[in-house]
């Protein structure tokens, strides 16, 4: 086996990650070329891949049943949107035509 890339699509394990790796290949029928997905289990020892990442994964021993793989390098981080948070008004209050009572 060889060195692949792709990106983490989940990294909810402790010290593992999902990589989906593309591949195209040329269809000989519909003289195309199709694009295809595999999802590898990869060994992430310090759990430093994020959700987006680009990695290089290294073929390894099983590790366990499905794992397979090692995170050799974080090629590219992924780029986390975090939004501001909206100030929050404290003079806000219900405006209402009855008298209170």
């Amino acid at each position: 086996m060889k060195q692949v890339i792709g990106m983490v699509v989940s990294n909810k394990m402790q010290k593992s990650v999902v990589v989906a790796v593309d591949r195209l290949f040329h269809h000989k029928l519909y003289n195309r070329y199709v694009k295809r997905t595999s999802k590898f289990m990869a060994h992430d020892e310090n759990n430093l891949c994020n959700i987006g990442d680009r990695v290089r994964l290294d073929p390894s021993r099983p590790l366990s049943k499905h794992k397979n793989w090692v995170v050799a390098e974080i090629l590219k981080k992924a780029r986390i949107y975090v939004p501001l948070s909206a100030p929050v008004s404290e003079n806000v209050s219900s405006t209402s035509d009855a008298p209170a009572s």
